[in-house]
């Protein structure tokens, strides 16, 4: 299954890596960048997250919240947000649903891992509308940032 521009967003709740629970629901009235993630403490992640990061203040100018998804347990998610000053909700799909539900999984990754969520960017409206989506094939490609900024800037 996989999500596209126009479609309504699944709507999902995750453990954060505090344990508390987070719905896209609670986001209702505000921009959503969701972004999915391979693994925490790789190279491109941690620099995918760490460009997030240094740009809240810019996405929070567009009324934007920045969401983040990987299949790693809310345990390494606490000790790489904690490493990395990620100022922003990372959350765990440890049992794949919401990876699925976007068409972001990958069903083999490298050094034989099943089931690794694929470097992905959603933007979701005010309403829970997907108004940008792009799911990357190789995990070493960035999202286009350019892109979500822009898309956020017609939203406002």
């Amino acid at each position: 299954m996989s999500v596209t521009v126009g479609d309504k967003a699944p709507n999902f709740t995750l453990r954060a890596y505090d344990k508390s629970e987070k719905s896209l629901e609670d986001y209702k009235g505000k921009n959503v960048v969701l972004l999915f993630f391979p693994l925490a403490f790789t190279g491109v992640c941690t620099t995918e997250l760490c460009t997030m990061r240094d740009d809240i203040a810019y996405y929070n100018g567009l009324n934007a919240e920045i969401l983040a998804i990987s299949v790693d347990s809310l345990f390494t998610l606490e000790k790489f947000r904690e490493e990395q000053n990620i100022n922003f909700p990372l959350l765990s799909d440890f049992n794949k649903n919401v990876s699925m539900a976007y068409g972001s999984l990958y069903e083999d990754f490298v050094l034989d891992m099943k089931g690794v969520s694929k470097r992905s960017a959603f933007i979701i409206d005010k309403e829970g509308i997907i108004r940008y989506a792009e799911v990357l094939e190789s995990a070493g490609d960035l999202p286009n940032f350019e892109a979500v900024k822009a898309t956020l800037a017609e939203l406002n």
